[in-house]
Formats: structure tokens, C-alpha cells, sequence
């Protein structure tokens, strides 16, 4: 695909010696309005080298330029050199290369021998995976396809929950209250109730505390019966977990938690003694961190038992030595700021100098209409519960809309799924946002039902002819507005995906396959594709083949289906 940013930077280059290629790269513009042409380059950081008005200098540069192929217009237009592409060669351009590279446009090898960490979803054992795990879930799964899709080696690392003090109180409740049978009979549900019932009963009697916290401690120690319950609990939580993820399309590399690290955390206690940064405090350690204008970071308690922060440095210790990762990035909310930096700089005073490559990936909270989720008090939503009623209400919709509809029950997930996912990925991750049923199930508007029914419709067109628009293709005659709109829309694309990767922000692939799809809608609603001219015909079929492609390469990476039938 010709780079035609690149090429105005070489064109300019050779008549701008004052200038080198990457700082007229760096200029260059996209005007506002694509009657304004498709480049622009202001003149005005010229006018002290020429001594000469800005527009003068650009009317200099464009007769120096003259002709070109790749170019049908260079205009002056105040200070500015606007550049409209030959459009043949453009539509030309894409299109093949999209032909080309099919599923793998977009894609790019800039990451090749670089390990990047995804750690996302992350849930605790034992309770519920309700809708607030959407967002690290979704997210982290999308950044995780962005990175392997621009060539870095990926591993997807779910650290679950599966250690510290409510562990202890898991295995009182259980001791207590509980009954194996029925705990397998429903795990999460269950397990849910006895952690429910152990608060209540705290609150009436405080030593609970003081017993969970026992046992806890038991637990590290390796005792027999509190490892062997805290197992069979990280099992079935596992198991029920899984059943979520293979409804998303959802996979980890390893399901390595904060227990593994329990046997790690000496050694780093140890390197922290050496450099001489941990500190007593009232019988616990800390790290002061006062002088980088944070609060003291608790290392181990008094009882020598160990926190979060310790877990998360000894974590990312044996990252680096196992992976040798080039970014290890978090996907965490953001009400974990100040523990990020925290521990963050505790690696980098630790003499570490790959500590900054460890990056928090901070999303926005996710609150119900009644009020903030509380696992304590049972007041969650089940994720599963909201991804089988989307796929519930999508078959409705089907069955009334698309009756004789092939393969309705796994269309129906595909939609009903996507729009959930759809969804979560549309907003910027740092916005908070209010969980309401009815918005979810709405796949109205800028929805992922909206963008997967448009790359169906294109999958339509492309069925019902017998013309090969692969080959023997006539550009030039497509020159519409509309058609050269969505071919700029195209062309956008793996800077598209760059940019989603350099800011860790999956809602801008979101929001270019909105743009994509109104796009080509206003194209297919305007402009007659099944025509009788066939060379009409196929230049605009491949130009429909070109969006349908570019829509699903889209789609993959926020984890969305892309139906050939809707």
C-alpha cells in the first residue's frame, strides 16, 4: 500500500533543504473537510528561512514540485499546500493491498521479538465473576489482540485472587456452615452465601476475625487441611470461570495467581533488606515513600504475613526473569492508582532499571442503578446472567425479524454476545459508567449489532454476483465522494490499530468500525452496486469486499464475531 504521507514528506524534502524527511513528516496535516484535499502542509515555520510571506513560499514549493503521478492536484490555499491524491492510484492502493493481506491487514511485524505481558480479568476464587469484571476482561482480552496483531509475542497472564485474608475466611465459613456437595452442586453461588454469612456473623462476633486471619496464616505455612480446602475451592471457582471465558472466546496463557508467588516472596523480602528501603514500623515493614509524595507502603504485618504490594513486586520479579518481557502491562481499575505506583517505584528503588516498563492500565468503575456492588452484601450481577439474557433477546429478535435465518441459536451468540462486548469497548476505558440492563440489550444506534449487520449486508452483495472483482479491476471509476470517503476510511486503518496499541485504548478500534460502517451505509444507500455496467459492477464490489474484510479484521480485535448472515 503506497504510504501517500510518506511520499509528500520525500516530494517536500528534496525542495526544502532547511528540512529533513521526518520533520516534514511531522508536519504534515489532514484537512478538516476532503474537498480541501486528502494532505495539507503549512508554510508557516518557512517564512523566517525564506524571509518571505508564507503563502508566497508555498506557490514557490508547488511550482518546484510540478506534476506527479501520484498527485492529481497541489494547491495553494492561504499558507497551506493541500494535496489531493491521484485517485485511481489510491483506490488501487488499498484496495489490493486489503485483497492482499486479507485477515491480515492492518497487522504489522513492528513488535517481532518483543515479549509484551497482558495481565487482565484477574477475579477472586470464590466469588461472584459479575458484570464489574467485564471491563478488565474485555479490555485487557482486546489490548492483548492489538499487540499479537502488530507482531509482539503476547502472554496472556490471568492473575487470579487466589490467595490472602479472605481465604481465611472461606475456610472458617466453610468449617462452620458448610457442606461439600453443596457447595459442587452451584460453586460460585454457594461459596458466595458461606463468605455472605461469615461477615454477618463477625459482626456479631469480632473473633471470627482474628480465626480467619489464623488460618490464613495456616495457609502459608503450608498446613495440610487448609491447603487441601483452599485447592478444591481455586478449583470448581476455576472451572466455573471458564465456562464465562469460553463464552467470550476468551484464552490465557497462564492462570498463574498470587498463590504462586508465595514461595518467592522470601527472596524478595530479602533484596529489599540489602538495598536497605524496608523500614520497621509498630512490629510490621513499610517503605517510605513520603519522599516521592506518596504514603508509606505496608511490606509484611506484624504477624510476618504478607500483602497485595508484596505479591505484585515478587510477581513482576519473575516476569522479567522468566518472560523477559518488553512492557508488562495491567489491566486494573482505577481505584488501584496509588498501589501501581507504589510498588512500581518500590521495583525501580530496588535498583531494577526495567521497573517503568511495567504499565498500569487504569479502566473506569462499573456501578449498579441501585447503588455500587458489594460481594459482601450479595448485591452483584452475574456477567453470565447478562450474556446468556443478550443471546436470549437476540434470538427473540431473529425469530421475529429472520425466521428461515441459518444457524440461528449461534448467530443469535454472536450478536448477543458482541453487543455486550460491543459495548463495554465503545467509551473511553477511564469513564465511569452505570450498569442498566436496558442499554446493554439495546443494539439500536452505534451498536455491534449495527457494525456486524453491515459487514452481513456486504457478505450479501458479495454472494449474489458471479463477477471475479479480484481481478482485471477498472479504479478509475470509482471517483464518487462517497466512494473515495470510505477508501480514506480504509486507508486509516493499521495507523488506526498503532495508535489503539500506543494508548492502550481498544475504543478507537471500536469507533473506526462505527465509522467504517456509516460510511459504507451511506455509500450503499446512494449508490447502486449490482449494476448492469460490469466493469461498474466489480470496481464497486471490490470495494465492498474491501470493507467487509477491514470490518471483520476490526471486529476480531475488540473480540467480536463478524456474522456472514444476520
Amino acid at each position: 500500500m503506497i504510504d501517500f504521507k510518506n511520499e509528500i514528506a520525500k516530494l517536500l524534502s528534496t525542495k526544502i533543504e532547511q528540512l529533513d524527511h521526518e520533520e516534514v513528516l511531522d508536519m504534515i496535516e489532514i484537512p478538516p473537510k476532503s474537498e480541501m484535499g486528502d494532505f495539507a502542509f503549512p508554510c508557516f515555520k518557512l517564512a523566517k528561512v525564506f524571509r518571505k510571506a508564507p503563502n508566497l513560499i508555498a506557490q514557490d514549493i508547488v511550482e518546484a514540485i510540478g506534476k506527479t503521478e501520484l498527485f492529481e492536484k497541489l494547491e495553494v490555499v492561504g499558507a497551506y499546500i493541500n494535496f489531493t491524491v491521484n485517485k485511481e492510484v489510491f483506490a488501487k492502493s488499498v484496495i489490493e493491498e486489503i485483497n492482499k493481506k486479507g485477515d491480515k491487514f492492518g497487522s504489522s511485524n513492528i513488535g517481532e521479538g518483543k515479549n509484551v505481558i497482558v495481565e487482565f480479568s484477574s477475579p477472586n476464587i470464590a466469588k461472584p465473576f459479575h458484570i464489574g469484571h467485564i471491563r478488565t476482561t474485555v479490555i485487557g482480552s482486546s489490548i492483548n489482540n492489538i499487540y499479537k496483531f502488530l507482531g509482539y509475542n503476547t502472554i496472556a497472564i490471568n492473575h487470579l485472587g487466589d490467595y490472602g485474608t479472605q481465604f481465611g475466611k472461606l475456610i472458617v465459613a466453610f468449617r462452620s456452615w458448610g457442606d461439600r456437595e453443596v457447595v459442587e452442586s452451584n460453586p460460585i453461588p454457594e461459596l458466595l452465601k458461606l463468605y455472605i454469612k461469615f461477615h454477618e456473623e463477625a459482626e456479631k462476633d469480632p473473633k471470627l476475625d482474628d480465626e480467619a486471619r489464623m488460618w490464613f496464616k495456616k495457609l502459608e505455612d503450608g498446613d495440610e487441611e487448609a491447603t487441601e480446602l483452599w485447592q478444591w475451592i481455586r478449583d470448581v471457582s476455576l472451572k466455573e470461570f471458564n465456562r464465562v471465558y469460553d463464552m467470550l472466546g476468551i484464552k490465557f496463557d497462564s492462570f498463574a495467581g498470587e498463590s504462586f508467588y508465595s514461595d518467592k516472596m522470601p527472596r524478595v523480602l530479602e533484596l529489599m533488606r540489602e538495598k536497605g528501603i524496608l523500614k520497621k514500623s509498630q512490629g510490621a515493614e513499610i517503605v517510605d515513600l513520603e519522599p516521592y509524595g506518596m504514603p508509606p507502603a505496608l511490606i509484611t504485618k506484624k504477624d510476618g504475613s504478607t500483602l497485595y504490594i508484596t505479591r505484585d513486586i515478587a510477581a513482576a520479579i519473575y516476569r522479567k526473569e522468566h518472560y523477559d518481557f518488553y512492557k508488562n502491562i495491567y489491566v486494573v481499575g482505577s481505584q488501584q492508582n496509588l498501589h501501581f505506583k507504589q510498588w512500581i517505584k518500590i521495583i525501580d528503588l530496588m535498583g531494577f532499571d526495567w521497573a517503568y516498563d511495567c504499565v498500569h492500565v487504569p479502566f473506569g468503575m462499573v456501578s449498579l442503578e441501585e447503588g455500587t456492588m458489594s460481594t459482601r452484601k450479595g448485591r452483584v450481577v452475574f456477567l453470565e446472567d447478562v450474556l446468556n439474557k443478550a443471546v436470549e433477546k437476540t434470538k427473540e429478535i431473529i425469530s421475529e425479524k429472520s425466521p428461515d435465518l441459518e444457524d440461528k441459536d449461534k448467530v443469535a451468540k454472536e450478536v448477543g454476545i458482541g453487543a455486550v462486548v460491543f459495548q463495554e469497548l465503545s467509551n473511553n476505558r477511564i469513564k465511569d459508567y452505570v450498569f442498566s440492563w436496558d442499554r446493554t440489550l439495546d443494539f439500536q444506534g452505534e451498536s455491534g449489532p449495527y457494525v456486524q449487520y453491515t459487514h452481513a449486508r456486504a457478505s450479501s452483495l458479495l454472494r449474489k454476483t458471479k463477477l471475479n472483482y479480484n481481478e482485471d479491476v477498472d479504479y478509475k471509476l470509482l471517483k464518487e465522494k462517497e466512494e473515495m470517503d470510505l477508501i480514506r476510511i480504509l486507508n486509516r486503518f493499521p495507523e488506526t490499530v498503532i495508535d489503539a496499541a500506543r494508548k492502550n485504548e481498544p475504543s478507537i478500534i471500536t469507533r473506526y468500525t462505527i465509522d467504517l460502517a456509516q460510511a459504507f451505509n451511506k455509500f450503499y444507500h446512494d449508490y447502486p452496486i449490482l449494476v448492469d455496467d460490469e466493469k461498474l459492477q466489480k470496481s464497486r464490489l471490490a470495494l465492498v469486499a474491501a470493507v467487509k474484510q477491514t470490518i471483520k479484521n476490526g471486529l476480531a480485535l475488540i473480540g467480536v464475531a463478524a456474522p456472514e448472515r444476520m
